[in-house]
């Protein structure tokens, strides 16, 4: 195991900790990757892992070059240990593409890698409230409260990715293996199950009101003028 304080910034020589995100002297970006093998981070460039020896892991291809929904910075392709995300080397914000972000999510072994490599980062700063273009596509995103009960805002493109800022993909891992997405399916049956009752109720209202049946053929325009009738008696 090396010493802690072994690393040195690439760009000023600096020491600094293995799990700082940027130097402390020259703000330079210290570490991109995540070890494969064990999650200790590494210097972009580096061929092995200084920690455990084994080789990086690549990039997969990311396409045509893609500007940050942020702060319209450059967004460079990293690995965090099985995920590859788009991190932003401005602003800390990082897109990652859709069928990525839901292997993510249901990977125990992928978020065990991105708490390691976003330690230290859960703290996301206040901002003005704005619409973001995709990071693919460059329509506006929808702003979605993750998992509905999370917390965590995040920008979501359905066709092709998510845009996170600093910190709140940390946010969201430590939210799914604290249960959350349980917790969400848990609160979704509440509400189907409510809203089955009220079904019920209206249905044993019209019931009550037509006897008959004499409603059965009606289309669902004049049903529901029906029962808009109804709800104000």
């Amino acid at each position: 195991m090396p010493d802690a304080r072994g690393l040195h910034c690439p760009n000023c020589g600096a020491a600094a900790e293995p799990d700082a995100g940027r130097c402390p002297f020259c703000k330079a970006r210290l570490a991109t990757v995540a070890c494969p093998s064990c999650f200790a981070l590494m210097f972009e460039g580096a061929a092995f892992c200084s920690s455990c020896g084994a080789a990086r892991a690549r990039a997969e291809p990311g396409g045509e070059a893609a500007r940050c929904p942020g702060c319209s910075g450059e967004l460079r392709s990293v690995d965090v240990g099985k995920t590859v995300l788009l991190e932003c080397s401005a602003c800390d914000g990082a897109w990652i593409d859709a069928s990525r972000f839901e292997a993510l999510c249901a990977d125990g072994e992928a978020q065990a890698a991105v708490l390691h490599r976003y330690s230290g980062r859960s703290q996301v700063a206040k901002a003005a409230v704005k619409y973001r273009k995709c990071a693919r596509c460059g329509k506006l995103m929808n702003r979605v409260n993750f998992a509905r009960l999370s917390g965590t805002i995040v920008d979501v493109c359905r066709g092709h990715g998510t845009f996170l800022d600093a910190g709140e993909l940390h946010q969201i891992v430590v939210f799914l293996r604290g249960g959350g997405m349980e917790r969400a399916r848990e609160r979704q049956l509440s509400e189907l199950r409510d809203e089955t009752r009220k079904l019920q109720e209206l249905e044993a209202r019209v019931r009550g009101r037509d006897p008959h049946g004499a409603h059965a053929g009606w289309d669902s325009e004049s049903f529901l003028h029906f029962v808009t009738m109804l709800d104000g008696d």
